[in-house]
């Protein structure tokens, strides 16, 4: 799971496959994309490894477009994967806090509310932190609990023995903050993940169940889920930083942080539904909880909210040992990009994925296709 650079900063059109000739390097090029906007993708992904898949939804005015491809033997393959499914990684992330705006919204907590008055046991030094600032990143944990030891685990699934007693054991005896919480912004997988355990806790269910129960179902999202077996037939594998095949992570009980599996199908619809004003739920994580003052960026819950020349932007990108994502919306002009990739995050060009969707983005605008039409 990246970064956002600086902690913000670092932070796709119909499956078509009949078209026969190549294109921009792209064999069996798909028409109904722009020339620019196969330009960017074939700059973006010509030296990724051999299998490389990306699936790439293209949201232009509220209207969704699909497009696939797949490197197979240095060339660039147009593909229909669409309803393939990937890791998201820190995607997930904005999951959670939508879980968070589902129990505000409806009154189980308030946004301000400190997590210790919903927990079993209470942090260590009686630390009071909120469920906004596990959601915006100003709680002042670390990025990862201290007793999560990576020179002990197995760096192909680095969480995945990461359960309920460590984390307990980590908040109520070997807790320390970076800063104190509300203080400043620093990403925190740990944060986030403490989120969706707690979120989880007050409603006596799993994750995953809250996961379907209350976003899933309501946007048709059938294809997304955070048990890797109900999707295993759709599941693209991923791929190591040297594009061999890479294992799956498991996240356990940090899941909220990043173990989300979905496709670009059912992204759409979840990006599709931010552009609906009287979704209160979806409005309340795009709200600004926190300023970055030297970077025309604020927080939300989840989101990263980059404000420049070309209007507000909201976005996040996600990756694990085998997977690269990238989500990026234009609210106001219903405009979106949404990748999906096996490309791991430990792939020296892995930023490549972050790049095309913002250059993507850029051709959504109205000036630019004007002047190719």
């Amino acid at each position: 799971m990246k970064k956002y650079l600086p902690i913000v900063l670092l932070l796709l059109i119909s499956g078509c496959n009949k078209a026969k000739v190549a294109f921009n390097g792209q064999k069996d090029y798909a028409p109904n994309i722009t020339e620019v906007q196969s330009q960017n993708i074939f700059a973006e992904t010509k030296d990724f490894p051999n299998n490389t898949q990306l699936a790439i939804a293209i949201i232009h005015n509220g209207t969704t477009k699909f497009y696939g491809i797949k490197r197979v033997n240095d060339t660039i393959l147009t593909i229909d994967n669409h309803d393939n499914v990937f890791e998201i990684g820190s995607i997930s992330k904005v999951f959670t806090a939508t879980l968070l705006a589902d129990m505000v919204v409806n009154n189980q907590l308030g946004l301000d509310d400190n997590i210790n008055d919903y927990l079993e046991w209470p942090l260590k030094g009686g630390v009071k932190i909120t469920f906004k600032q596990l959601s915006n990143h100003t709680s002042g944990l670390p990025r990862l609990p201290t007793n999560l030891l990576l020179d002990s685990v197995d760096l192909e699934n680095p969480y995945k023995d990461y359960d309920d007693l460590k984390l307990k054991q980590y908040l109520t005896q070997d807790l320390q903050l970076n800063q104190n919480p509300g203080e400043k912004s620093e990403y925190s997988n740990l944060g986030v993940g403490l989120l969706g355990y707690v979120l989880s806790e007050i409603d006596s269910t799993s994750y995953e169940n809250l996961l379907q129960t209350k976003i899933l179902t309501k946007y048709n999202m059938t294809g997304t889920t955070s048990n890797r077996r109900l999707i295993s037939n759709q599941l693209v594998k991923g791929l190591d930083a040297q594009g061999n095949e890479a294992p799956n992570w498991d996240l356990n009980v940090l899941v909220g942080a990043g173990g989300i599996l979905s496709s670009v199908t059912d992204l759409s619809r979840f990006a599709l539904a931010q552009f609906n004003d009287s979704d209160q739920i979806l409005a309340l994580t795009r709200k600004p909880t926190f300023n970055f003052q030297a970077n025309k960026a604020d927080m939300g819950l989840g989101w990263a909210i980059i404000r420049n020349q070309h209007g507000t932007r909201f976005m996040h990108s996600g990756g694990t040992g085998g997977y690269r994502s990238n989500i990026v919306l234009d609210i106001a002009n219903k405009n979106g990009v949404i990748i999906l990739s096996n490309l791991s995050a430990f792939h020296k060009q892995n930023m490549n994925i972050d790049n095309l969707g913002t250059r993507l983005m850029g051709t959504l605008k109205k000036s630019h296709l004007m002047a190719l039409q």
